[in-house]
Formats: structure tokens, sequence, C-alpha cells
């Protein structure tokens, strides 16, 4: 049996232990590679800037929101007053606007009485004659009244005939307003009525007889017969016959057209006396 040479292995265990401890050097100099894939890595500290402070909602304004029941009965309520203050308004308007069909123009009890102009003259002649309902109104009436008698006779009762006696009605009183107009502006007699400064029912009603009569001059102070007033009723008559069928008295139509403004001018001077008392019983006071 052939012994191995001892030096030769001696040299090969000792390279063979140099080669160990440099392979152990290196296990230690770098870790293993399936340690660096499985360790997670740590992103570097971050330092970020605080939110911006903010005010926290106020909610002290805030409301609760509406019961819906509670907001329609409200609705409600509402317009229900608002439909009767449009109401009464509307009531109120009328009753003065019919008011004033009838009234005509006149001078409060508190107001004072100040001199016409020309132009306001011819207003209150416009008002009184053409431009409103009542003018047209009361001879309506009036044509009423004489149909319901059949006066003229000769026309007949139909529509046809009240026509003609509302046209004989309102040509006549337009000859005599307008007579009158122009009279009382030549004499500067005052055309409205002022309503009596005293008290009681007949006091006032005897003032709105007088009145019917007696007018003041231009300076609102003197008393004077109403010539004008009058003297166009009797020239309104007196015309009226160029047109009724008949013959005609033109004195004596005159001198009922002057009765007829007797009476009807006392009691448009007793409605115009006595409009808040009527307005009162009608259930508005205003």
């Amino acid at each position: 049996m052939r012994v191995p040479n001892l030096p030769a292995r001696k040299t090969c265990a000792r390279a063979a232990r140099v080669l160990l401890f440099l392979c152990a050097l290196l296990a230690i100099s770098r870790p293993p590679a399936c340690a660096q894939a499985t360790e997670p890595q740590q992103p570097p500290p971050q330092n970020p800037a605080p939110p911006p402070e903010t005010q926290p909602p106020d909610t002290s304004a805030e409301t609760k929101p509406a019961n819906p029941v509670q907001a329609v009965e409200d609705k409600t309520k509402e317009a229900a007053e608002l439909t009767k203050d449009a109401a009464t308004a509307g009531l109120i308007k009328a009753r003065d606007w019919e008011s004033s069909w009838i009234e005509g123009v006149y001078v409060g009890r508190h107001q004072p009485l100040i001199t016409l102009t020309a132009s306001q003259r011819r207003q209150i002649y416009l008002q009184q004659t053409l431009t409103t309902p009542g003018a047209y109104m009361k001879r309506m009436f009036q044509a009423g009244i004489d149909q319901a008698r059949g006066t003229p006779s000769q026309w007949d009762d139909g529509l046809g005939g009240y026509a003609e006696r509302f046209a004989s009605r309102e040509g006549q009183f337009i000859t005599a307003n307008t007579l009158a107009a122009l009279g009382n502006a030549k004499l500067g007699y005052e055309v409205r009525y002022d309503k009596c400064k005293c008290s009681g029912l007949w006091p006032r009603t005897r003032h709105a007889f007088i009145r019917n009569l007696v007018t003041y001059d231009r300076s609102e102070q003197h008393l004077h017969p109403q010539w004008a007033l009058y003297g166009g009723a009797f020239g309104g008559g007196m015309l009226a016959t160029a047109w009724k069928p008949g013959s005609k008295n033109v004195f004596s139509e005159g001198a009922l057209a002057m009765a007829g403004q007797l009476g009807w001018g006392t009691l448009l001077n007793f409605v115009t006396e006595f409009s808040r008392e009527i307005n009162r019983k009608q259930g508005i006071n205003h």
C-alpha cells in the first residue's frame, strides 16, 4: 500500500482552510440576495405642511326647515288678507265712483271756497256735461221715467221710443248746461255745491235747498240768485220743442224745465250733503 505524500496533503488542507476563510468573509460583508428582496424599502421621512386652519361652519344662522303644513297655512292667511284688502279697496273705489256720478263736483265742509279760473270752469263743464258717466246715467233715468209715463205719446213704447226719449233729454240737458256755464262764467258765479258747515238734519236740508236757488259771486262771500242756472234750464226747455212731436208752447216747456231744475237740483244737493251718512248705510265708513 502506497502512503500519500504528507507535505502535499498538508498544503492542500491549508489551501482549503484559506478558501473557506475567504468565503466566510465574503458572506459576512454582503447580505443575502433573498433578504434584500423580501425586506420592504422604507420611504424617506417626510414633513408634510399642516393643513390650513378652517373656521367651523356657522350653524347659528341656519334655521330649521319650516313645517310644510304651517307654511301653507301662513300663505293661505296672507293671501286671504290681501284678497280682503283688495276687495275692500275695490268696493270703496266703486262706491266713490258711483257716488261721483250723482254728486258731481262739490266743496267739502272744511274746505275754503276759492274763485275758479277759466280752465277750472271748462274742466267742470266737461265733467258735468260730456266726459263722466253721470252725465249720461241721469238722462237715462229720466228717459226711463218718460218711457213709463208714455210721454211724448207719439213715440212708441219699445226700444226705439226709449232711444228717442233719451236723445231728447240729453239734447235738452246739454243745451241747458252750456247756457248755464256761459252765464255763470260771465257773471263770475260759483258752479260748485259747498257742503254746509252746520250740523243737524234740518239745517243741512235747508242749506241744500237754498243753495239750489242762490250761489256765490267771485268774492265767494256774497250770495246771488241762480240766474244762469235757471236761465239755462228755461232755454233748454224751449229748444227741446224743436224736436218733440206735437204743438208745444215754448214758454210752458221752459217753465216746466225750470221746475225740473228746482226738483232735481234740490235732490242732487241733498244727496251730496248727506253722502257720508249714505255711505255709512252702505256699510263702509270712508
